[in-house]
């Protein structure tokens, strides 16, 4: 009976078709999972980096507004990003030296911005690469409480929690919005 097994088991050499075509199987299921694991990461991550410059040109034009305290706070309200800006601003207030009224400070500060909303500030080959996919900004001021919204649109689809009229209101529209109080 040993010997039996044994010149069995002498007579069985590596494996049978359908064990390979089982480990193939498994093995492809492992690279596809691999594979969707990394779009999902890379997508996730440029909707990140979106969301974080969304929230830091809020920021930026939040502290544009508080430095510029002489300025009427309600002209500044208004949609910003879905037009090119025109010709920036004179003089150029951002250079040393140069001395420019709240108006034509706060005329600079809205043209910065909606560059910087536009990507404008990032080229590459002539187009604008450094900005929020479809951005907008939007300020609205009353009695020196400020709420700056900046929406963008994702690739990704997802409920539009929306509020507000800024941006193109659809499944991909995402949002930032930061109140504060300027005194």
């Amino acid at each position: 009976m040993i010997k039996r097994i044994s010149n069995h088991l002498k007579k069985q050499q590596g494996m049978t078709f359908i064990e390979v075509l089982i480990a193939l199987v498994i093995m492809v299921t492992g690279i596809l999972g691999a594979v969707a694991m990394q779009a999902t990461a890379k997508q996730s991550s440029f909707d990140a980096m979106q969301r974080s410059l969304a929230s830091s040109l809020a920021q930026d034009i939040l502290e544009r507004m508080r430095s510029n305290a002489s300025a009427n706070l309600n002209a500044y309200a208004g949609t910003y990003g879905e037009n090119d800006p025109g010709a920036a601003p004179a003089p150029a207030c951002n250079t040393s030296g140069t001395f420019c009224t709240s108006a034509q400070l706060m005329a600079t500060d809205i043209y910065q911005w909606t560059q910087s909303l536009r990507g404008a500030d990032v080229t590459l080959a002539g187009s604008n690469v450094g900005g929020l996919t479809d951005g907008r900004g939007c300020i609205t001021e009353a009695n020196n409480a400020v709420t700056i919204t900046i929406t963008w649109q994702s690739k990704a689809e997802t409920v539009d929690g929306g509020g507000g009229a800024c941006g193109i209101s659809n499944s991909k529209r995402r949002q930032v919005r930061i109140a504060a109080f300027i005194i």
